[in-house]
C-alpha cells in the first residue's frame, strides 16, 4: 500500500518559531470567504481522502465558499456514502481499495461528478484516471484556487444552465426542482439525491404509470436491480408518512398518489 502524499491547498507558510516545515496554508489567509456575484452555487461535497489533516484543511476551506462537506478515508465508505453528493473529490492513493476501482464503482452507479485528486501525475496515470470515469484529474500538490475552478468547470458541463426550475405542487406536498426541498404540509422532509429524483420523476407524470425500467434506466443508469427501485419506494413511503403516496401498479410500474 502507497503512502499518503501530501497536498498542499496553497504556499507553504513556516509556522512562527519553526523553520523549514511545511504547513497547509488556507486561501485569503484564513479569513472567512463569502460568495459574490458569479462565484459558484453550493454544492453537497464528498471528499474521499486517507490522510484526516488534509481532509479536514480541505472540507474547512470549502466550507468557507459555502458548500456542504462530507468527508471519509476510506474507498469502501466513498462506495456508501457517494449517493448524496453533487460532485466527488477522490484521491486515489487509499488503504483499502484502488482509487480507479473506487472511480469505476461510483460510475457505475451513477453519473455524480467526480474529480480525482492525486499524486500519481504521469500521463498514463491520468488517461486510467478518466478512463475510470473521473470526470477532470487534478495532481498534488495544487492550488485551492485551481480547485474551486475546477469544480466550476465539472459542474457546468454536469448541469448546464438550463431555465429556473419549477415546483411542483401535488395537494400538501411540495417539490422545489431548484432546491432539491420535498415540504409536506410545510414540514421539510430530508431527502437522498436518488429518493428526490424517483419523487420528482413520478411528480412530473402525476395520473401517468411510470414503468419499472423507465425509472432505473433515468435514475440509475446502466446499473441497477429490481430490488433498488423498490428499497427506494418503501423508504420515499416511510418519510412521507403513508404507502399511497407512491401506488404500486403491479406488473408495469409505479405513479404518485395522495397520501
Amino acid at each position: 500500500m502507497s503512502q499518503p502524499s501530501t497536498c498542499v491547498l496553497g504556499p507553504h507558510i513556516p509556522a512562527p518559531g519553526t523553520s523549514g516545515e511545511s504547513h497547509l496554508a488556507e486561501p485569503d489567509g484564513g479569513r472567512s470567504v463569502h460568495q459574490g456575484p458569479g462565484q459558484s452555487a453550493a454544492w453537497r461535497v464528498l471528499v474521499v481522502e486517507s490522510d484526516t489533516g488534509q481532509a479536514e484543511t480541505l472540507a474547512r476551506n470549502l466550507r468557507r465558499h459555502g458548500h456542504d462537506v462530507d468527508s471519509v478515508p476510506t474507498g469502501g465508505e466513498a462506495l456508501h456514502a457517494h449517493e448524496d453528493a453533487d460532485l466527488i473529490l477522490l484521491d486515489l492513493e487509499l488503504p483499502d481499495l484502488d482509487g480507479l476501482e473506487v472511480c469505476r464503482g461510483i460510475r457505475t452507479a451513477g453519473d455524480t461528478p467526480i474529480i480525482a485528486v492525486t499524486a500519481r501525475g504521469t500521463e498514463l496515470d491520468r488517461v486510467l484516471g478518466l478512463q475510470a470515469g473521473a470526470d477532470d484529474y487534478l495532481t498534488k500538490p495544487y492550488g485551492f484556487r485551481e480547485l474551486m475552478a475546477r469544480m466550476d468547470a465539472v459542474m457546468r458541463r454536469a448541469r448546464p444552465r438550463t431555465p429556473a426550475p419549477s415546483t411542483i405542487v401535488h395537494g400538501p406536498l411540495s417539490i422545489d426542482q431548484g432546491s432539491r426541498e420535498v415540504t409536506l404540509e410545510g414540514r421539510r422532509i430530508p431527502m437522498t439525491r436518488k429518493e428526490f429524483d424517483l419523487l420528482c420523476l413520478l411528480a412530473s407524470h402525476p395520473d401517468t404509470v411510470i414503468p419499472r425500467k423507465r425509472l432505473m434506466q433515468q435514475i440509475w443508469g446502466d446499473s441497477w436491480s429490481r430490488r433498488t427501485v423498490d428499497t427506494h419506494v418503501s423508504t420515499l413511503r416511510n418519510k412521507l408518512g403513508a404507502s399511497t403516496w407512491v401506488i404500486t401498479v403491479r406488473g408495469v410500474g409505479f405513479r404518485l398518489g395522495h397520501g
